[in-house]
């Protein structure tokens, strides 16, 4: 058996002339082409008025170094910048079919592409300082939540260098963000509750009532059919959760235990099917009319055109 050690690269860093513009430092490696013969690779590193010298160029590209010489890694280079870091992340992560959902996905691509990319996106992973995050977020026209939420993820992104050894640290532990609302959250107590239930008809009347006594999410309110109703057990199963119109499980696996009903809310429920177009084992318990019964509202919708006008007409007291 011949077992022969791979050779380390060091490879080489040299200053590139260009015609139209500045001079720049350039990394030159060599790996393996598919058909296993040696290609030569290189990646501008920056400009090189952008480094005080030229030990300052070759600790930007130790992730490179340390990259070229790991067997089987996914990319032929380090990521310099929060923007090739950003491209990494959104092919071994978010292209994972298995690690998020699709809302949650959507939710990461939009803080990358119009948030974090744009302000840090030509910023080398080592000049994004905490307090300059700091200051940032605490400008963004913002709800608290959302903003640390972009922290949050801007957070993940670091914690994703420093698995591949691209990052030392984390510097987005450092940043101070609160998530606190800026206004009191509305909560209803029961006599609110009923008065708001006596100005639905359903099915937002059954959808109140089920929301009130069982807490589900709004997902696994959307995403309920007939057949998950057990109404001989007075059970309800909770098996998926709609966001955005896309199906999925839910969130928790404490989500799908089975939840108990009371008298009063399998009877609404009983009674609502009995009048919807869609009593069908398969169908949505809130099926759309817009849609045929071939999706369930969108939650947003029945809010705002439903539920909030009728808190508003009979003045719904809060606790």
């Amino acid at each position: 058996m011949n077992l022969k050690r791979k050779r380390y690269q060091q490879g080489s860093l040299t200053i590139e002339k260009r015609k139209n513009g500045s001079d720049v430092y350039v990394y030159r490696w060599r790996e393996m082409s598919a058909n296993g013969q040696p290609t030569r690779r290189k990646q501008i590193v920056g400009l090189k008025s952008a480094f005080p010298s030229k030990a300052a160029a070759k600790r930007a590209v130790e992730g490179l170094r340390l990259d070229i010489n790991i067997e089987a890694v996914s990319v032929s280079f380090a990521p310099l910048t929060v923007d090739q870091l950003l491209d990494h992340y959104r092919q071994t992560e978010l292209g994972n079919r298995n690690s998020k959902t699709i809302r949650t996905k959507g939710v990461y691509e939009h803080h990358l592409s119009n948030v974090i990319g744009p302000k840090w996106g030509s910023h080398h992973l080592q000049d994004v300082k905490p307090i300059a995050v700091e200051r940032w977020l605490n400008e963004m026209p913002l709800a608290p939540s959302t903003r640390y939420k972009t922290k949050g993820i801007m957070s993940l992104l670091y914690q994703h260098a420093m698995r591949y050894d691209w990052a030392t640290s984390n510097p987005i532990r450092l940043v101070r963000q609160s998530a606190l609302p800026q206004q009191e959250e509305i909560v209803l107590i029961p006599v609110a509750v009923a008065a708001l239930l006596a100005e639905l008809r359903d099915p937002f009347h059954a959808l109140v009532l089920l929301a009130s006594v069982t807490g589900l999410r709004r997902g696994e309110l959307f995403g309920l059919k007939w057949e998950d109703i057990d109404f001989n057990e007075a059970e309800i199963r909770i098996v998926r959760s709609v966001v955005d119109q896309v199906e999925g499980p839910p969130k928790t696996l404490a989500s799908r235990r089975p939840i108990p009903m009371s008298s009063e809310l399998m009877s609404s429920l009983n009674n609502w099917r009995k009048r919807t177009s869609y009593p069908g084992a398969k169908d949505w318990i809130f099926a759309s009319p817009q849609a045929l019964g071939a999706r369930p509202y969108w939650p947003n919708a029945v809010l705002q055109r439903h539920i909030l006008p009728a808190a508003e007409g009979q003045g719904s007291p809060k606790g």
